[in-house]
């Protein structure tokens, strides 16, 4: 079970609820040290004077203020202390807003708030309740870490969640930041209709599990095969697609989207089919795993095969499982997917393709 990294109280009035802070999310972005090209040997960071070259001890740097021209306005650990906001061990709603209310783009980081003790169970759940049927967020202000956050503490269905948020003088104008916006232009009818539809056509039920990084899938792909020994191939340049007329544009969209899956989304593959290892690979996955000539000579048209599925991205074939209820799914890689479905694509017979 997870530690609390800040504990404190949520207060609203003068109801005060004695709570603990989670965080909500976690970055999964592979990451990777530093060598010296043919050696193992590290790289490491260090902090020098820039003009002497020489090293820096940690204690002995302070902080300057860029005020342009070359200039800074030096401050100190201890000038900066005095001027931090007082440690605070509450959460205190302020004013609550309605849900819609909040732009996105407000929105930072998310933690779970957690009551701390059976006595705050009642209150937190009341609170919890009350404010999903008024569908009301609380806005509140605290301090961690030093720091003074505004955060903004919404209802889900088990636990109470806090965002914390940008001030508003910290979101940029769009129009100052990009200039000038196609904001007044406008269309017809059967432009707008038109994309409507192609916007319909697309709609879909909210999964998150239809998604997933794909990058993140190539990454590990890499770092396995390498660590196998197995020959990387890159792709070709991504040309620009061309200029088409917008209407030909949208009417072939929407045509295109009658098939439309949620995350439709596929990873090339990474091995080189040329590497005799990956090939016996593809062939055994192909066949369902099995080598006799038996397999290797039917034709593909009239086999089963879990061809069907090499196409599909992680999210799909985490969906399909979920329907056929594979336990272990979440965990899975996107071949071991592969494989745990291979069964059931080789139970329904494959469409017959036409004879070129």
């Amino acid at each position: 079970m997870a530690r609390a990294i800040w504990t404190g109280s949520l207060s609203f009035g003068l109801v005060s609820i004695p709570v603990g802070l989670y965080s909500a999310t976690e970055d999964k972005a592979i990451r990777f040290h530093q060598f010296q090209e043919g050696t193992t040997d590290r790289i490491r960071n260090k902090r020098v004077n820039e003009r002497t070259g020489d090293e820096v001890e940690y204690a002995d740097i302070v902080k300057g203020y860029d005020i342009g021209g070359g200039e800074y306005v030096i401050v100190k650990p201890e000038e900066l202390e005095a001027v931090e906001p007082g440690a605070s061990r509450t959460i205190e709603i302020v004013d609550f807003v309605d849900l819609e209310a909040i732009d996105p783009i407000y929105y930072k980081s998310t933690y779970y708030l957690a009551p701390q003790g059976n006595d705050a169970q009642r209150a937190y759940e009341l609170l919890r309740q009350a404010m999903g049927q008024a569908k009301k967020i609380g806005i509140a202000t605290f301090v961690m870490r030093s720091k003074q956050h505004l955060v903004a503490v919404r209802p889900e269905e088990k636990v109470l969640v806090m965002e914390t948020m940008f001030f508003s003088d910290e979101v940029r104008d769009p129009v100052r930041e990009i200039g000038s916006l196609p904001g007044d232009l406008t269309f017809k009818p059967r432009e707008i209709d038109t994309a409507k539809l192609l916007i319909d056509s697309m709609s879909a039920e909210w999964d998150p599990e239809n998604y997933s990084d794909t990058y993140r899938e190539r990454v590990e792909e890499l770092i396995k095969a390498k660590r196998q020994g197995e020959t990387i191939v890159s792709e070709g340049e991504t040309r620009a697609a061309p200029v088409v007329d917008l209407m030909d544009a949208l009417q072939a969209s929407v045509e295109a989207a009658r098939h439309h899956r949620p995350g439709n989304a596929k990873v090339s593959p990474l091995v080189s089919s040329s590497d005799p290892k990956a090939k016996a690979k593809k062939t055994a996955k192909a066949s369902g795993g099995s080598s006799s000539p038996a397999a290797r000579t039917t034709k593909a048209a009239d086999r089963p095969s879990t061809e069907d599925l090499s196409g599909l991205s992680k999210a799909e074939l985490s969906k399909r499982a979920a329907a056929l209820g594979i336990e272990g799914r979440s965990k899975m890689t996107r071949d071991e997917l592969v494989s745990a479905l291979a069964p059931a694509a080789s139970s329904t017979p494959a469409r017959r393709r036409k004879a070129s």
